[in-house]
């Protein structure tokens, strides 16, 4: 009987830790014709993801225009916007789609701009925070040459 028992659990162990490999580092993600990764979404997360990426784009036309007037707090401010606290609204469901390398560079890209805006808000110096802006920019460049969005069927 302790054999069949230690089988039985054997195989849950395996099956619980296929299941946190699968959605925690692979995701749900095909190669796409043009050689990215496609991430398998719905019409809802993809939209989210969407979203997300245009509240990025339009935090760094704020954080270039700012920086361009000097207004270092108008930066801070915008740069703080889609900081860590912006992706808690992030189902999930969602989460357990998207590889390992895919969350690394979200969550990155995240706490950049947090850093960005505490050091706008704190330093005030307008180079050091489009210098910042720029080295944080290749976080999009790696994510958009890896990374597509697709339709889950």
């Amino acid at each position: 009987m302790c054999k069949f028992c230690w089988t039985v659990l054997l195989s849950l162990l395996l099956a619980i830790g296929g299941a946190i490999y699968k959605f925690g580092f692979l995701g749900s993600v095909e190669t796409a014709p043009d050689g990215r990764q496609a991430l398998q979404l719905t019409v809802d997360e993809r939209n989210l993801v969407l979203g997300e990426m245009r509240a990025f784009l339009v935090a760094v036309q704020n954080i270039i225009d700012a920086t361009n007037r000097e207004d270092m707090n108008a930066a801070a401010e915008a740069a703080h916007k889609v900081g860590v606290a912006a992706q808690g609204a992030i189902p999930p469901g969602l989460i357990g789609k998207l590889p390992l390398e895919f969350k690394k560079l979200g969550f990155s890209t995240h706490k950049q701009f947090d850093e960005l805006s505490l050091d706008a808000a704190q330093l005030g110096d307008p180079q050091h925070t489009r210098e910042q802006l720029a080295a944080l920019m290749n976080n999009c460049l790696a994510c958009h040459a890896t990374y597509s969005l697709s339709l889950a069927d």
